[in-house]
């Protein structure tokens, strides 16, 4: 390997210490910022698809994962007000066969605990708390970040996985505020023994409406079981962490099947925030500075490939440097030339699949009726270019 680089990293969330944990694993001296007081995780459960296991599989963390993952036993779809059932995918065995990993789910500070042990447990990697990215400059040597109060850091290249709101992506591309899709999601989890009988499903069931969809899963090898109910909404707040209205909830939910409201029933307090992505974007990256994640890429929901979609980056990203030999400005060209077209196809996949969900009048028979049919595809076959995901070994050698 080439002189071991000094990288600097803004962001300590799922995607930021991925970028972490490869590199050092690499060879290289990284420090991650983190601008709140602690690292952690906002948010409840995230899906986890077979690509995504595949780089865990390359990261060496399967082993951790699954030990905090849970593995449900398909992928279901009913219509929130009649109840009937639009498509089942079976997962366990199925997915297993057909791209050599499993389907899980997670809880969000779960995945975020796995790659911060990793990361403590490599001595190149230096986690920092408190400390907000306020602007950077480069030259040809390096690149210095100046951090909230006045501190100054020096290193030879910049990671922006500060999220959404990037402040680094205002300056690497420009293009203001996120997209706002006119949706918000709440979010809840409740015990196991909170959830009646005959509403827990090991199933990672989605009720789909207009306008509205309810999707459930159970999370941390079955103890909890996680909601997240989305629906259209003009509010918007930034950031993750907003008490939810749960008059309003129940309003949008008011037509819905009576096991969808009695679950929406058993939760007192709801977190929300606004559903948002933007338009892909070719270039992410200037000079010795370049994005990961939602801070490249963000996209909505529905496809649940945020954190995988970042932790691919990472790998990629790593892959680049090595294949350089740590030239910082040729390897975050190639990074993105290999990524955007990729995630790009996730963003706007994503976008399509909000419309299925929230399908309504003719829309939604059309829906029902194909994907009932068995003839149309429906979950793994229209999306196996995403499960098959990427195979990082000699990425850039052909």
């Amino acid at each position: 390997m080439a002189k071991p680089l000094n990288v600097i990293v803004a962001g300590g969330g799922i995607g930021g210490l991925a970028a972490a944990h490869v590199l050092a694993r690499a060879g290289h001296r990284v420090t991650v910022l983190e601008q709140s007081a602690a690292f952690g995780e906002i948010g409840a459960g995230i899906q986890l698809g077979p690509n995504i296991f595949k780089m865990f599989e390359y990261l060496g963390l399967t082993e951790a994962v699954n030990q905090v993952a849970f593995f449900p036993t398909g992928l279901g779809m009913n219509d929130v007000r009649t109840g009937e059932k639009v498509v089942r995918v079976p997962l366990g065995d199925v997915a297993r066969a057909a791209y050599g990993y499993p389907y899980g789910v997670i809880y969000r500070a779960d995945l975020h605990q796995v790659f911060l042990d990793a990361c403590k447990a490599l001595p190149g990697v230096v986690l920092r708390t408190s400390s907000k990215v306020e602007s950077f400059a480069q030259d040809g040597e390096g690149i210095t970040v100046r951090l909230a109060g006045g501190e100054q850091l020096r290193g030879d290249a910049l990671i922006g996985a500060d999220g959404l709101w990037s402040r680094i992506r205002e300056a690497v591309v420009g293009d203001g505020k996120p997209r706002v899709s006119g949706h918000i999601a709440y979010r809840a989890v409740l015990k196991r023994e909170d959830v009646p009988a005959h509403l827990w499903s090991d199933d990672v069931q989605l009720w789909g409406g207009e306008k509205t969809h309810l999707v459930h899963y159970p999370l941390r090898r079955g103890e909890l079981f996680n909601l997240v109910a989305v629906f259209h909404s003009n509010k918007y707040d930034e950031g993750w962490n907003t008490f939810g209205d749960t008059a309003e909830l129940n309003e949008r939910f008011a037509q819905a099947v009576p096991q969808v409201r009695e679950l929406l029933g058993k939760i007192e307090t709801w977190k929300m925030w606004v559903l948002c992505d933007r338009d892909p974007v070719k270039n992410w990256s200037d000079g010795r500075v370049t994005l990961l994640g939602d801070a490249a890429h963000p996209m909505l929901q529905y496809l649940a490939q945020g954190a995988g979609q970042a932790i691919e980056d990472a790998v990629v990203l790593g892959e680049a440097l090595r294949f350089t030999d740590g030239n910082v400005q040729e390897a975050f060209q190639k990074y993105q030339q290999a990524r955007y077209l990729r995630t790009g196809r996730v963003q706007l996949t994503a976008r399509f699949y909000g419309d299925i969900y929230h399908a309504a009048g003719v829309q939604r028979e059309l829906r029902n009726q194909m994907f009932q049919s068995g003839k149309e595809s429906a979950g793994f076959a229209g999306l196996k270019w995403m499960y098959d995901g990427i195979s990082p070994a000699n990425l850039f050698d052909t």
